[in-house]
């Protein structure tokens, strides 16, 4: 199959779709659609990329474009999914959706809830998160590029925020007291002192 893999050319993910026979096209900056004619791939791959995609190019891969992000959505949706659902005490994961025009919005195919410790850090979660999401696509890829999985559609209705764009954390800068490495106890008990989120997220 002939995939555009939109995110790091570094990613171990492109690796093992190549040894599984895939033709890779790699691309972190923007396309459009005179990049998908040049290429003309059969399912596009997004992992980490920091683009939206054109109603247009979605409306030519409506079943064969998919995401993979860090967080159990619908929460924690856009930027620093990790980060927040510390802050705002959410559920914790990783999910594998379709793409539509909407930020992290798209129909669920699989998703996991992760658990950390006290002991984690932000740098440990994030890795860890990685970790989960990777084997997660491994090991629904198959199902997934024959149109063999599920289609489950978000639905929430939590009146706290489930998006963020990177300069939401910029206010809470004073919380990473030591920057990656900032213990996750420290978000959690700041969450527990502002009262953030718990009381809202668990009948949605």
């Amino acid at each position: 199959m002939n995939i555009i893999f939109l995110g790091e050319p570094d990613s171990p993910l492109i690796q093992y779709l190549q040894n599984g026979g895939d033709e890779i096209v790699v691309a972190a900056d923007k396309i459009d659609m005179s990049f998908l004619d040049l290429h003309h791939p059969e399912f596009i791959i997004s992992y980490g990329y920091r683009h939206i995609l054109s109603a247009d190019i979605l409306g030519k891969y409506p079943n064969k474009a998919i995401n993979l992000h860090i967080s159990l959505l619908p929460w924690n949706r856009g930027a620093d999914p990790n980060f927040w659902s510390f802050v705002e005490n959410t559920p914790k994961g990783v999910t594998i959706h379709y793409l539509d025009e909407g930020i992290d919005t798209g129909d669920i195919i699989v998703q996991k809830e992760v658990k950390f410790s006290e002991h984690d850090t932000l740098r440990t979660s994030y890795l860890k998160l990685h970790e989960e999401i990777q084997v997660l696509f491994r090991k629904h890829w198959v199902n997934i590029r024959l149109g063999e999985c599920s289609r489950i559609p978000q639905t929430c209705f939590c009146p706290i925020p489930l998006s963020h764009k990177s300069m939401d954390k910029e206010k809470l800068a004073f919380l990473l007291t030591d920057g990656w490495d900032t213990p996750v106890r420290i978000l959690e008990e700041y969450a527990a002192e502002t009262q953030l989120s718990t009381q809202f997220w668990r009948n949605c």
